[in-house]
């Protein structure tokens, strides 16, 4: 089976996507990875969706939103971050933002004068390094090959830092079969106790909520809609009652159900 995700090649991403495809296709967003599966052009995509340090990945957020697909898979891997480059001396230091932020700490104290160039990936920012001289990348040890130093290894700001990646699928393989649920809501409305009363629909059932988080509807100011996401799979009658009250709370939005799925470890 063939996966799309991140690019270029040696990307964390690309790392995630070999544990579900043997042949990895790469795009520059997150947006155009979710858009070639909603489309039909491949029938999985890995997107990031949450890291331990610096929380969830929005643009995943938005474009699970945007687009008719379903999550079968989720993947957890450690991140293991380096500095490499052609020399110790260099005046930016480039990589995606996440990895930039998670090794904030770190290039404070060891780099406080270098500039810091967000790109595409982790794997866009060791291209630059190995285009310029004067430029470091941030990226896995594995990348720096053998033409770039690693300068320093596990920068990370924390090493329990891990990035959590969903296998993203067409809509038509939805299925309720896992030990954990992703939704979308919109509830197209807002009014006191809105929350509470989505909140209620999982507690008086026992079902714990794993992450639940808003972002802006983008149909006007101040109108949210919710990624939710809860530990019991779709085929659970008190999941089906709870969706149910959720779909009746939304009743004037919609409620998009990504899908059950279950969770690998995946070590590298």
């Amino acid at each position: 089976m063939q996966a799309v995700t991140l690019g270029p090649a040696g990307t964390y991403s690309h790392r995630a996507a070999s544990a579900v495809a043997d042949d990895v296709t790469f795009r520059e967003s997150v947006a155009s990875i979710v858009d070639a599966v909603a489309d039909g052009e491949f029938r999985r995509g890995v997107v990031p969706i949450e890291n331990s340090i610096e929380g969830s990945v929005t643009e995943s957020l938005d474009a699970l939103a945007d687009r008719e697909v379903s999550v079968v898979g989720e993947l957890i891997t450690p991140i293991r971050h380096a500095l490499v480059a052609q020399g110790e001396s260099f005046d930016v230091v480039a990589s995606h933002s996440q990895a930039l932020a998670q090794c904030r700490g770190y290039l404070d104290e060891n780099y406080p004068d270098v500039s810091l160039e967000a790109v595409a990936s982790t794997a866009r920012g060791v291209e630059r390094a190995r285009e310029d001289p004067h430029v470091a990348g941030i990226a896995h040890p594995d990348t720096a090959g053998a033409d770039l130093r690693v300068l320093a290894e596990d920068i990370q700001d924390r090493s329990s830092n891990a990035t959590r990646f969903l296998v993203v699928a067409p809509a038509d393989e939805r299925s309720e079969a896992g030990g954990k649920t992703s939704l979308v809501v919109y509830p197209n409305a807002n009014y006191p106790g809105l929350l509470l009363e989505l909140l209620e629909a999982f507690a008086e059932r026992d079902i714990n909520l794993s992450r639940i988080e808003s972002r802006p509807s983008g149909n006007r100011l101040g109108d949210y809609l919710f990624h939710i996401d809860f530990e019991a799979g779709l085929y659970e009658a008190r999941a089906k009652e709870a969706v149910a009250d959720v779909e009746e709370i939304a009743k004037k939005g919609w409620v998009r159900r990504l899908g059950s799925y279950d969770t690998r470890h995946v070590l590298y």
